[in-house]
């Protein structure tokens, strides 16, 4: 059939044809944009789940509806190796000087950015912001990002509400913050809520997030809500390809559907490879069981060399090893107990090595003494990479 007309869509954060499973997670966020332009206290949300669940996918579709509903948007990605400070402060600029510069409490906010401008710890090259106002001082130019952030947001907050507007602050891979960076925009979170101003966080990361926001600070469970995001029912995922499929004028046999589901585990963005692959294969109308067989040997290919290569590549020798021995235990998490006693080591030998992985983002501790892949199908992933396993 032909690939132009193909509607599937597999990438980084592609929105789906269908965006299917996730209408409930949809409706706690209308409820919260609902709710903070009322001048109505809410939980702001934090989704969390694997890779590949479609997370990004679900911020961009929150950031539409809060353009809908008159917030001025903020979508900023977090890194490990620039500060959230570096990343916001353009975006801040950007959604006051869209408001009204000559209004006094946007110029306030605009002063009270500049001082925090003026305290990070960034040269001029790295943040390079023409404020057209005096820095005030004493308000967010300590240096210290736990009392500065939140005097900002403050002052964007008073400065929304005054030209009857919101802001909405989205931030993907909330897990590569720093500790006192999260602290800093619950404490934000914290004080805005109080004050009942229009300015609402929408954040995603893996599933360590709750434990790290939690870590931060001890009452962030009062400030957030955590969905999980996790992979589609067979239902669903069958109805994210059938959907699409039908659509564009073909569709699916029900054995393909099945076997979609059993190859995929029901992760959004396999089925949509999967679906993409089978549908560039298909010289006609419906995609067969066989089909997505013939498909499989292309998607494993594609997989192996850019979604989990990429991964790959950045571990080191000894990283690889102990990812290959979890594989060995199976795709469920697994004991870290288990784990030393494969590889012949001592659980706290091992420590060093389970911390790089965590903060690499491959793995979490989904519970105590537990460890689990923040990559779906990593496990076989591994096996292709490494064939010859050598226990200890």
């Amino acid at each position: 059939m032909d690939p132009i007309t193909n509607p599937f869509s597999p990438g980084a954060g592609s929105r789906p044809p269908d965006l299917v499973g996730r209408d409930p997670i949809l409706e706690q966020a209308r409820i919260l944009l609902g709710r903070v332009k009322q001048k109505r206290s809410e939980k702001s949300l934090l989704l969390t789940g694997l890779r590949g669940v479609g997370k990004t996918v679900l911020l961009n579709e929150i950031k539409h509806l809060a353009t809908r509903e008159g917030y001025r948007t903020i979508f900023i990605e977090a890194m490990d190796n620039k500060p959230l400070g570096v990343l916001i402060a353009p975006e801040l600029r950007r959604v006051l000087y869209e408001m009204d510069r000559i209004a006094e409490k946007v110029k306030r906010g605009l002063a009270v950015l500049g001082g925090f401008v003026g305290r990070l710890k960034v040269s001029v090259s790295e943040i390079d912001l023409a404020l057209e106002v005096e820095p005030e001082r004493g308000t967010a130019d300590s240096g210290d990002i736990e009392i500065d952030l939140p005097n900002l947001l403050v002052a964007v907050g008073e400065a929304a509400a005054d030209r009857q507007s919101g802001v909405a602050l989205f931030i993907d891979e909330v897990q590569y913050l720093t500790e006192q960076e999260l602290g800093a925009l619950i404490m934000a979170m914290h004080k805005i809520q109080q004050d009942q101003l229009p300015i609402v966080l929408v954040g995603a990361g893996l599933p360590s997030l709750p434990a790290l926001a939690g870590d931060a600070k001890s009452y962030a469970e009062r400030l957030f809500s955590f969905p999980r995001i996790g992979a589609l029912s067979a239902g669903d995922a069958a109805k994210a390809l059938q959907e699409p499929a039908k659509h564009a004028g073909a569709e699916f046999e029900t054995a393909a559907l099945d076997e979609v589901f059993r190859l995929t585990r029901g992760y959004p963005y396999f089925v949509q490879e999967w679906g993409y692959q089978a549908w560039n294969l298909a010289e006609s109308s419906p995609i067969t069981k066989d089909l997505i067989v013939r498909a499989t040997a292309i998607v494993t290919h594609r997989l192996d060399n850019n979604f989990f290569r990429v991964r790959f590549d950045r571990l080191t020798p000894g990283e690889k090893n102990v990812l290959r021995a979890m594989a060995e235990l199976g795709p469920s998490p697994e004991r870290t107990g288990d784990l030393a006693d494969l590889l012949g080591i001592k659980v706290a030998s091992l420590a060093p090595v389970r911390a790089k992985l965590i903060n690499k983002g491959m793995i979490y501790s989904p519970g105590h003494g537990e460890l689990a892949f923040t990559v779906p199908l990593f496990d076989e992933f591994m096996i292709r990479a490494i064939p010859d396993f050598k226990r200890a």
